[in-house]
């Protein structure tokens, strides 16, 4: 049976922030554009700490991460995104989408706080892991600015009004530039993991190709294919925008599906 075992911070924090983010979605659309990024950095303040509360251990156990976790820090920095980019693009309008995943995200680790880390680990897997993380989030925000894409390309196609707020080709342009960024960052977490790995969770934990690296490989490679087909092929439209979604899968699956797995289907640790 599932029960919240977070610590009285982390839920006082977490339950602050889902709340906050029910408020904006129910209530923002009544506020002026500045006090609608004003709330945003307040609902980014708030996420932000029931993260950082989510990774504080209680007095006398070992600090948790997880699946949770991970995907906890991604939709705040996909939020923190947001937040940035609607100083320049005010009428994007992504507020149920970023609201509900972000509710559902703040309560994830008071219910799955994650394994232990090992004490041998090293003092660079925080870094290494917000490599990771960052690339989740550019990930996940060319992902949203496709979908928002193809929602705009349906209602061309019906002579409709655009719902999304902005043309056509300039959330192209931004999803590509996201999966640019993101495709960087993934680089350069592939390469710390293969290198590293010995140093980065300890002498008994040797580079292997389990599902995590496997999937992340995949992903590397089906993000490659996409920007060569873009530079190269001019991929546009749903051929382009299908492949971002089939490689961002891969990408969620490599880590956050296989510590699913491992955490609360198999209770195995790192």
């Amino acid at each position: 049976m599932i029960v919240f075992s977070a610590s009285n911070f982390s839920l006082i924090w977490g339950l602050v922030a889902a709340c906050a983010y029910a408020m904006g979605a129910f209530f923002g659309g009544r506020l002026s554009p500045q006090q609608s990024r004003s709330y945003l950095w307040v609902i980014s303040l708030f996420h932000g700490l029931s993260v950082v509360a989510s990774l504080i251990p209680a007095e006398g156990e070992a600090a948790h991460f997880g699946f949770a976790a991970a995907l906890s820090a991604t939709a705040w920095l996909v939020l923190l995104v947001y937040t940035l980019e609607h100083h320049w693009f005010p009428q994007m309008q992504t507020r149920w989408i970023l609201s509900s995943a972000g509710m559902v995200a703040v309560f994830l680790p008071l219910v799955f706080p994650g394994q232990a880390l090992h004490s041998a680990v090293s003092a660079w897997l925080p870094l290494h892991w917000v490599l990771g993380l960052a690339s989740y989030a550019m990930f996940a925000a060319a992902v949203v600015h496709a979908s928002l894409m193809s929602r705009a390309e349906r209602q061309i196609r019906l002579a409709a009004s655009d719902p999304t707020g902005l043309p056509l080709l300039t959330l192209e342009r931004l999803t590509f530039r996201f999966v640019h960024i993101g495709f960087f960052l993934l680089s350069l977490t592939l390469m710390a993991g293969w290198w590293f790995s010995e140093h980065l969770y300890g002498p008994d934990k040797p580079f292997r190709w389990d599902h995590k690296t496997l999937l992340s490989t995949f992903a590397w490679l089906v993000f490659l294919l996409l920007l060569w087909g873009r530079h190269e092929r001019g991929w546009r439209g749903p051929l382009a925008i299908r492949t971002l979604y089939f490689g961002s899968a891969l990408l969620l699956l490599s880590y956050a599906g296989s510590r699913f797995v491992m955490e609360v289907l198999l209770h195995r640790g790192l």
